[in-house]
Formats: C-alpha cells, structure tokens, sequence
C-alpha cells in the first residue's frame, strides 16, 4: 500500500509540474524559429541555380535537365522551408536523400505552359528555358519538379539526384554589375529581396535607369500592403548594360542587342513583352542577392507581362508606366490573376468545375477557400454591378467576367489595379492576399 501511495502521489506531483509547464513550453513553441533552425541543419548560405528545359506541344511534354551552378549568398526564404503560399502550374520539391524528408519546396508558373494554351502549340513543338534558384543542400538531395494543366493534373514530372559535392556543379563567380539599393528594409535573411534590372540600357544610360528603378519602387510602396509592410522589403538595382538602347519590336522588324534579350509580340501578342532567354539574365545577376526579379524596358511603347515566381517585364517610358510595373508584379509576387475580361470570349485557361489557384478568381467551385470569409452579409452570388462610384474599388462582392472570360470566372471588387490601370490600388481581397504572401516569406 505504501509503494502504490508513493506512485499515486509522485504521479499528481509530475501532473502538477507538467500543467505549470505547458504554457511556457507552448510560449517556446510560438517564439521559437524552428524553420530557421532546420535551414542551417540542411543548407548553407549558398544558392544552387538549376536550369531546365521544358519543351514538348499541347499533346505532350518534357521536362529536362540542363545545368547546375553554385553562386554565394541565398536571399530566398528560410521558415516555412516545406511550404508553399500558392499551388502555381508547376512546383519543385527537394527531399534529403536518406531519409527522403521534404526540406524544401517552391512553386511557379511559367511562359511554356502559357504557350501550351495558344493555337501554335497544337502544330509544332518548342523548348523554353527555365532558371530556377535553391538553397545550396549540405547533403546529396532529390529534387522533383512537376507542371500541371488547367485542370491541376501533373502534365509532366522529373525527379533527379543532386550531390552538392558534384564536380560538375558550376561554380559562378560574380558578375559585378553596377548596382546600388533604392530602398534597404533590413538585412538580406529577414527581408524579401527585389532586382530591378535593366533592360535596352547602355552603359550611359545607367543613371537614367536607376532614375527609372527609383520611380518602379516609388509606386509599388505607394500601394498597400506594400506601403505598410515597406521594412520587409530590399529593393536592389542592377543595371545590366546592353549593346543597344530601347528594346526588340519584330512588328516593326526591330531587333536589338540586350541584357535579357526581350521582345514584344510574345506569341504574336503586340504588347506581349517577354524574354525566353533567362539563363543569360542569370548569369549577369550571379552574386547579386534577389529572389524576385523587375526586369525594365527602356522603351516608350506599351507593354509587359508577369510570370508567378519568375519575373515582371514592363517598360518604363509608356505614360501608364506606373500603374503597369505595380500590375505585373502583382502577378509575379502575389501569383494574382488578371480581372479584367472580353465580351463573349472563352478562355481555357479556367475551365468550369476547377478552382483556380490564384487568390482574386474562383469558378465558385471551391468558393469557401477564397474570399467569401469577407463578404457583406447577405451578398448576392453573383454579385449586381456596383453603381457608387465610392465603391467601386473596395465594396467585395461576386462580379462575373474575370481571367480574360466573360462567363464562369469571377473576381472580386468591380475595379482593381489587377483589372484596370486607372484603378487607385489593389482591392481588399488582393490587398488581403499580397499581405499573405509577405508575411509568408517574412514571418517567422
């Protein structure tokens, strides 16, 4: 009796000291960087660039790869390791090799499966380069990396071993082109950290392009959330000289020598201005700490395009330059999607019956993991145009026409910066979403 006596009284003594722990252990757990922590039990502070080639036609495609490169300092995040904030058309997922834990993840969309959607790809095949850049793994890795359709289903996948002690890894030295910050929120680990890159400028043309990055940066932190979460930002500007001023114009049979080797009418869209030649840009920005690229056109004529987690294209010298630079990065940070639609025109790029992944359009197939958490009650789905022209940027509602349909997609305010570039700034569910995002690669 006295030896069951003992353990019934040393059980409520352990029960006593465990219930006075629990809140500081949960304490521990709330304020304690455990990503931060697992980075440095994974990675070095280094960044591993691995290129692709994603080739193939609407029928089938390929995923190959190209080459690997090591270059010094990793500005991408460091908590949230495993995790992604959007599921992108394509995600790339690093597993340690021994014990095939996922220690790191990102996701991404890409101007070849744009092309996938285009009439061309249904009469010929094409090859795209792809530049992606990764914490440098301190043990052998597998890396996988998938694209999906339009229906989220895998369209292609690729899983490959990369031991960081691979001779054949290429080591980039640094380029060392002119650059300097146009705003410093913090240090490099804490901070999401922007290139803007020049584009059709000469080498005497730098101080015009800095002039220009500087009016880039001014309007995207004129924006909310942007503007309020500022210090959570490092803008860099890297003036990559081209041989040429201004840009390529194949409708007027203009071609120049550039940095990143940019042209409009990207699939025979006259204001579609891209550039498939990504490796190149790379290798001028080797050493320059960035995770998210603004690529500056020095042209007047209007145009541009951003590719979720790859790179924003605008030109700097249109009169709605402003408005524009703000747009397509909204599309390449915040994965957003356009708003804005034509009369009578199907797109299928959202069919019915598939939630789209980005956070300002829904089908209402999956409506609930959107925006209707903010919702006026009693909202009516669809929502009735708004008539007040107070509201038309901030009332939330259900507006049909959106992801370039007029029928079956939907967004979210009447007007916003990701429908028209007259709109003041983004609505509050793309505002909402932006902020997500930030605090993703910035909270602990």
């Amino acid at each position: 009796m006295r030896k069951e006596s003992s353990i019934f009284a040393l059980t409520n003594q352990i029960n006593y000291i465990m219930k006075k722990l629990l809140p500081f252990l949960a304490l521990c757990l709330v304020f304690t960087p455990l990503s931060g922590q697992e980075f440095g039990s994974h990675f070095n502070n280094q960044t591993l660039r691995v290129d692709y080639i994603f080739s193939g036609d609407s029928a089938k495609q390929f995923i190959s790869l190209s080459e690997l490169s090591q270059s010094p300092v990793w500005a991408g995040k460091r908590n949230h390791l495993a995790e992604v904030p959007l599921a992108g058309n394509g995600q790339i997922e690093m597993k340690d090799s021994k014990t095939h834990k996922t220690i790191y993840k990102m996701s991404f969309s890409s101007l070849f499966q744009e092309w996938l959607t285009t009439q061309e790809a249904t009469k010929t095949t094409k090859a795209f380069e792809n530049t992606f850049q990764l914490p440098m793994p301190l043990n052998p890795v597998d890396v996988s990396i998938q694209l999906t359709d339009v229906y989220a289903k895998i369209q292609c996948k690729l899983t490959h071993h990369i031991d960081p002690k691979d001779i054949l890894i290429r080591k980039l030295q640094s380029a060392n082109p002119p650059f300097k910050y146009i705003w410093k929120g913090g240090e490099i680990e804490k901070c999401i950290d922007v290139a803007i890159v020049a584009e059709g400028y000469t080498a005497n043309e730098k101080e015009l392009f800095y002039r220009d990055a500087e009016i880039a940066t001014e309007s995207l932190f004129s924006h909310e959330p942007f503007k309020k979460l500022k210090n959570r930002f490092n803008i860099i500007a890297v003036a990559c000289p081209s041989k040429d001023s201004g840009v390529s114009v194949p409708l007027q049979n203009i071609w120049k020598e550039t940095a990143a080797e940019s042209n409009f009418s990207t699939f025979y869209s006259d204001r579609y201005l891209t550039t498939t030649h990504i490796r190149k840009l790379y290798d001028q920005l080797a050493g320059i700490p960035f995770e998210h690229l603004i690529i500056l056109a020095n042209t007047d004529v209007y145009g541009g395009g951003g590719i979720y987690n790859s790179y924003t294209l605008t030109t700097s010298h249109h009169v709605l330059f402003k408005p524009v630079v703000v747009h397509e990065f909204g599309h390449s940070f915040g994965g957003l999607g356009d708003e804005y639609y034509y009369d009578d025109q199907y797109t299928p790029m959202y069919p019915a019956g598939v939630e789209p992944w980005e956070p300002n359009l829904t089908t209402l197939t999956h409506f609930e993991t959107k925006w209707k958490d903010m919702l006026p009650t009693g909202t009516q789905i669809p929502t009735p145009p708004v008539k007040d022209p107070s509201k038309i940027y901030t009332q939330v509602g259900v507006f049909e026409g959106g992801g370039y349909s007029s029928k079956g997609v939907y967004r979210p305010a009447m007007e916003c910066r990701m429908k028209i570039n007259e709109a003041p700034g983004f609505c509050p569910v793309c505002q909402r979403a932006l902020e997500r995002i930030i605090r993703f690669y910035t909270d602990e």
